[in-house]
């Protein structure tokens, strides 16, 4: 048995300095693509990305095509066989389901960048506080500092993302950049896989959450942030073996999530 279970989406090339151990089982039964986007749906509602139905993740496949969660379900009742595919114009090949107009920005950041497989939009608790503040959190702890400092801030509010002139000044915003916080609206990610995606989506809504509890418990002096560079995790594909234990956790809670 391997010790990871290698799939098409998720990169496991980090993986290749730990040597396979005889007798070890595999961190996670086979998934299929669409089950791994519906996991990435649960395990980060659990991260506190969990705003009402609002928020979508879309994931760029191998044949241009597009996976996203449908609109009408939230994201803690998402299944695989809901999972939507969609065309690189946003057209629903494969459900009944309807998807959101806000998938506007996302599709413009897939065509845009060719380093971008996974893009999340939702508004959290914490990082939304932030948002609304317009102010980047300080870090203060390890934990918050996995995908290093910067952080930036989209800050000139159009309304809501389904404008295509609002989605093209987030984007030229956002730059290179692998998140930011929307002023008054939310939190973006973006990765080149669900497992990247997932260790930047947690560590954001962390960072902030620490940086608010700190601000109120009276200040604190945040790490230098050669030190936040020294602590960040140096695989640009984030933290060995939390992406199989999240989703690990998820099956326990709820295996029709293959569904």
């Amino acid at each position: 048995m391997t010790v990871v279970q290698k799939t098409d989406y998720l990169n496991v090339e980090m993986f290749s300095r730990f040597a396979p151990r005889p007798g070890r089982r595999d961190l996670l039964p086979p998934l299929t693509p669409k089950a791994q986007v519906a996991l990435m749906c649960r395990m980060l509602f659990a991260e506190g990305w969990d705003d009402h139905i609002a928020g979508h993740i879309t994931v760029r496949q191998p044949d241009g095509t597009i996976f996203t969660n449908p609109w009408e379900l939230a994201w803690d009742e998402v299944t695989a066989s809901d999972i939507v595919t969609l065309d690189g114009d946003g057209q629903v090949l494969d459900s009944d389901w309807n998807v959101t107009p806000a998938l506007g920005l996302h599709l413009q950041l897939h065509a845009a960048r060719d380093d971008i497989h996974v893009v999340i939009h939702n508004h959290p608790k914490w990082s939304g506080i932030w948002a609304n503040l317009q102010e980047t959190p300080p870090i203060y702890d390890q934990a918050g500092a996995y995908c290093g400092v910067e952080l930036p801030i989209y800050n000139e509010y159009l309304g809501t993302l389904d404008s295509d002139d609002c989605s093209q000044n987030a984007i030229e915003s956002l730059g290179a950049g692998k998140w930011a916080l929307l002023a008054h609206h939310g939190a973006l990610v973006v990765a080149r896989d669900l497992r990247q995606a997932h260790l930047r989506a947690a560590t954001l809504e962390w960072r902030c959450r620490r940086a608010y509890e700190v601000r109120l418990a009276g200040g604190a002096e945040p790490l230098p942030d050669d030190v936040v560079e020294q602590v960040s995790l140096p695989d640009p594909n984030g933290f060995p073996f939390l992406w199989e234990a999240m989703a690990r956790r998820e099956l326990r809670r709820d295996p029709t999530v293959l569904d």
